[in-house]
């Protein structure tokens, strides 16, 4: 079985994606209590390391995986040679120290899409320098979880770095795209939050699968204040969602304004399980905290089908089934 090394690893979606898929994992470091107590509530026989990542020693550790969704930073240009040390300071950095000390044979770091054009795209073409230093072919593609059997319209970037010998190519897109229905058929009862007042009053006015449009003019204009007024789409301001097509991606907090996701038949925001299942998280994965903390533990997490559809083509990588290529980096 092949082993894996998990940095920054939340609430354990896509550490459990790659357990799926077949991977042993022989740690994960997390620095957030609540996700720490998760992940230990759901696989006590996994060593999780509870600290902040930069006092992690990974020197004596191998695997074949190391596998991590950093935050996003920028780094600072001016008279560098964008090189290992100029990341160093940020989470990036930890990342590849980590791929350093390890030497794994395929790394895979998750992020937003966002990171793609970060700061013009000089973030990305920083990130792809230091691993290319460090001996990996890099390659980088956006996936819609919604390819890969979760409800939910969520794109994450994911950069794949392999060594000599190791050829990876990213899953095909499913046919089929499962609908919130699919997702939400007989979901366990949980916690959850509520509208206030005010807010139920204007989501009472709007259809599933409607958004603000539907509201009359004066509502919209009152409840969107500047907003209204502003361009682009703003399709996800007073959102209900219906049954019929996969959820809005799903924010960290489900009652914030302007990101609303709301059921489509009660006038609310989707429960903690009903959260879950639209990450496709398993019914029987506990998360540990206070509502408003849990939320933020599914809301922040890697959809565990997309982690495993992407954890399937790394272990055909490994068995050496995937087609020799040429690997090549998108540089901005």
């Amino acid at each position: 079985m092949y082993t894996d090394i998990e940095l920054f690893a939340g609430a354990g979606g896509l550490a459990l994606g790659l357990e799926k898929a077949g991977f042993q994992h022989k740690l994960l470091v997390e620095i957030d209590k609540d996700c720490v107590s998760t992940l230990n509530r759901n696989r006590p026989n996994w060593k999780v390391i509870h600290d902040d990542i930069s006092t992690v020693d990974f020197k004596n550790i191998k695997a074949d995986v190391v596998s991590g969704g950093f935050p996003c930073q920028a780094f600072s240009y001016a008279g560098k040679k964008l090189g290992f040390n100029d990341t160093r300071g940020t989470l990036f950095f930890e990342f590849a120290r980590c791929v350093k000390e390890v030497q794994p044979k395929i790394c895979v770091a998750e992020n937003v899409q966002g990171l793609v054009h970060h700061d013009k795209g000089r973030t990305l073409k920083t990130m792809i320098s230091v691993l290319e230093d460090l001996g990996y072919n890099i390659q980088y593609k956006v996936l819609n979880a919604t390819n890969y059997g979760v409800a939910q319209k969520r794109k994450r970037m994911f950069l794949i770095g392999t060594q000599d010998g190791y050829y990876f190519e990213y899953p095909k897109p499913q046919k089929q795209i499962p609908t919130l229905r699919d997702a939400l058929k007989d979901v366990p009862k949980s916690e959850g939050s509520s509208y206030p007042d005010h807010k139920k009053k204007v989501l009472d006015l709007v259809p599933p699968g409607g958004c603000w449009i539907d509201l009359p003019e004066d509502v919209a204009k009152d409840y969107m204040g500047k907003s209204y007024y502003s361009g682009g789409g703003r399709r996800g301001m007073a959102r209900r969602i219906s049954w019929d097509e996969p959820c809005l991606t799903l924010t960290t907090s489900p009652a914030q304004k302007q990101t609303e996701r709301c059921h489509p038949d009660e006038t609310r925001p989707f429960t903690v399980r009903e959260y879950a299942r639209i990450q496709s998280f398993p019914d029987e994965w506990e998360f540990v905290g206070s509502v408003s903390s849990q939320y933020k533990q599914i809301g922040n997490a890697v959809p565990v089908k997309l982690a495993e559809a992407v954890g399937k083509q790394i272990i055909k990588a490994l068995n050496g089934e995937t087609s020799k290529k040429e690997v090549q980096s998108k540089l901005f």
